[in-house]
């Protein structure tokens, strides 16, 4: 019983340390940077203006839909 406990343990090193070495890898090349995430999402001016004009109007149909008929 006591050995199986131990083969347990083992195992369970085993896998700490390979994974532990993995993302230690990743950090030291750089896996986990995002450096181009914002240069890439920024919109111009006009872009934005034409967003907040479509969502004004789709604002308007809802509230246009939701009104009763008489």
């Amino acid at each position: 019983m006591s050995w199986v406990l131990m083969m347990m343990i083992g195992i369970s090193l085993l896998v700490f340390f390979t994974l532990l070495g993995i993302l230690l890898w990743g950090i030291k090349n750089k896996q986990f940077d995002d450096d181009y995430k914002f240069t890439t999402l920024n919109d111009d001016e006009e872009a934005l203006r034409e967003a907040v004009e479509l969502e004004n109007r789709k604002k308007r149909a809802l509230k246009k839909a939701q009104k009763p008929q008489s």
